[in-house]
C-alpha cells in the first residue's frame, strides 16, 4: 500500500519555484533518482556517461524552453542532487535511449519496460451534470508509487497548474486554471529513437502553461519527439482530442459518442496506413483494455459520472492483464502495476488520485482555483485542499 502523493505548492520565478520544489520533495526525488540510476548502471552507464549525455541533450531542451532548464536547476539545488539527475527524471526514456546507443552504437533502442496507461475523456454531452471528465490509469513500475507528488504551481504570467507527476519532473497528468487538462499514453513505432527530440514531460508541462487550447494543441502537435506518445488533451468548454504523436508526425483521434478511450496502440487509420505499431509486443493487453472501458461506459449514455469512470478503470477482466493492473512481473522481470488512477473535472478544479488502485481504492482530492492569471492581470486566489 502506498501513501497518498503529497501536495507541494510552489511560486515565483522559474529557479525560485524549482528551489521550493526540490526542498519540499527532496526525499522522493532522491528515491526516484536511485531507481533510475540503478537501471542505467545495469547497462554499465555511469555518472560520467550520464553527465555527457545531458551535456549533449541540454541545448535541445534549452531551445524548447530555457525557463524549464532554470526550474530544473532550482530543483537540483533544492534537493541537493546533481542537475544531470533532474534531467534524467524529466527525460528518462530519452536518456535511456542515449545510454543504449552509447553502449551499442549500431543497435536500436528498445524500451524494456514501457508505461502502460488507459486514458478516458468524457465530454459534456455524454456526462451527467454536463461536466467534462478526464481520467487515466498510469501503468508503470510499482516502486514509483512512492516517488510521486501532486504539484501546484502558482504562476505570475499564465494559468496556475495542478499536476500529478514523479517527484523532480515538471509535469505528467494535470490541468490548469484555464480549464485545460492532459494525460498521456505510451505508443511505439519503427520511427522511434532515430533522432533526439523534446522530452515528453516538458511538452506536457508546456501544454499546461497555455491559456488557450489552440496553443496547447500547437505545442503537442508540432514539437519534435524522440519516441512516440499519445497525448489526450481536453478543455472544459467541451473539446477533447487524442494526439497520436510519432517523432516527426502527429495524427488526430476525435471523440465518438461523446467519448475518447485510448490505451497503448495506434487508433488513427491514417497513422496505421503510414507506420508500423511495434508496441503490441510489450503491451498486448492494450487491444482490449480500451474496448473494455468504452463498453462499460457506453451502458450509461448521456449520464456518465466520475464514479462510473472510476469503476470502468477499476475493471479486472483478464487480471493481472487488466485495465486496473495489480503488481505483476513484466516481460523483463520488472514489477509492474497500475501505479495511480487520476480523475479530473477541470471545470470544477478537482483532481482525485488513488495510489496502487488495484490494492487500495481510496482517493485523495486536490483542488485548483479556477481564476486565470493573465499577464498584467490579477492573481488567482488560493484553492482549498
Amino acid at each position: 500500500m502506498a501513501e497518498p502523493s503529497p501536495l507541494l505548492e510552489i511560486a515565483g520565478a522559474p529557479h525560485s519555484r524549482g528551489l521550493m520544489y526540490g526542498q519540499q520533495a527532496a526525499a522522493r526525488i532522491r528515491l526516484g533518482i536511485a531507481h533510475y540510476r540503478e537501471q542505467l548502471e545495469g547497462k554499465r552507464f555511469r555518472q560520467k556517461d550520464l553527465n555527457l549525455a545531458v551535456k549533449k541533450y541540454l541545448p535541445k531542451i534549452d531551445e524548447f524552453d530555457c525557463e524549464h532548464v532554470q526550474e530544473m536547476r532550482g530543483i537540483a539545488k533544492g534537493a541537493g542532487v546533481d542537475f544531470a539527475d533532474i534531467v534524467l527524471l524529466n527525460a528518462r526514456t530519452e536518456v535511456l535511449q542515449i545510454a543504449e546507443r552509447q553502449m551499442k552504437p549500431k543497435g536500436k533502442f528498445v524500451d524494456e519496460s514501457p508505461d502502460g496507461c488507459t486514458g478516458v475523456i468524457v465530454l459534456q454531452e455524454a456526462s451527467k451534470g454536463n461536466k467534462l471528465i478526464h481520467a487515466q490509469n498510469w501503468d508503470w513500475k510499482a516502486q514509483c508509487a512512492n516517488t510521486t507528488v501532486v504539484l501546484k504551481i502558482r504562476r505570475e504570467n499564465g494559468p496556475d497548474i495542478l499536476t500529478f507527476t514523479e517527484a523532480g519532473a515538471l509535469a505528467r497528468s494535470g490541468m490548469n486554471s484555464a480549464g485545460i487538462s492532459i494525460t498521456a499514453n505510451y505508443l511505439e513505432c519503427e520511427r522511434d529513437y532515430i533522432e533526439l527530440g523534446v522530452p515528453l514531460a516538458l511538452i506536457r508541462r508546456k501544454a499546461l502553461e497555455q491559456e488557450y487550447l489552440a496553443l496547447a494543441v500547437r505545442e503537442i502537435y508540432c514539437s519534435k519527439k524522440s519516441g512516440s506518445n499519445n497525448m489526450m488533451l481536453a478543455h472544459e468548454g467541451g473539446i477533447g482530442v487524442s494526439l497520436e504523436c510519432a517523432p516527426n508526425e502527429t495524427f488526430v483521434v476525435h471523440p465518438e459518442n461523446g467519448m475518447i478511450v485510448h490505451a497503448n496502440h495506434w487508433q488513427s487509420n491514417v497513422a496505421l496506413a503510414k507506420l508500423t505499431d511495434t508496441g503490441i509486443l510489450s503491451t498486448p493487453d492494450s487491444l482490449y483494455r480500451d474496448t473494455r472501458v468504452r463498453n462499460l461506459l457506453s451502458k450509461n449514455p448521456g449520464s456518465i459520472t466520475s464514479k462510473q469512470v472510476k469503476e470502468a478503470l477499476f475493471d479486472k477482466y483478464q487480471e493481472p492483464w487488466s485495465v486496473c493492473r495489480p503488481e505483476r512481473p513484466g516481460f523483463t522481470g520488472n514489477l509492474s502495476a497500475t501505479v495511480a488512477m487520476v480523475v479530473m473535472q477541470p471545470e470544477l478544479g478537482i483532481m482525485e488520485v488513488a495510489m496502487l488502485p488495484a490494492q487500495d481504492r481510496r482517493f485523495v482530492r486536490y483542488t485548483l482555483d479556477r481564476t486565470v492569471n493573465r499577464k498584467g492581470g490579477s492573481k488567482s486566489r488560493r484553492g482549498n485542499e
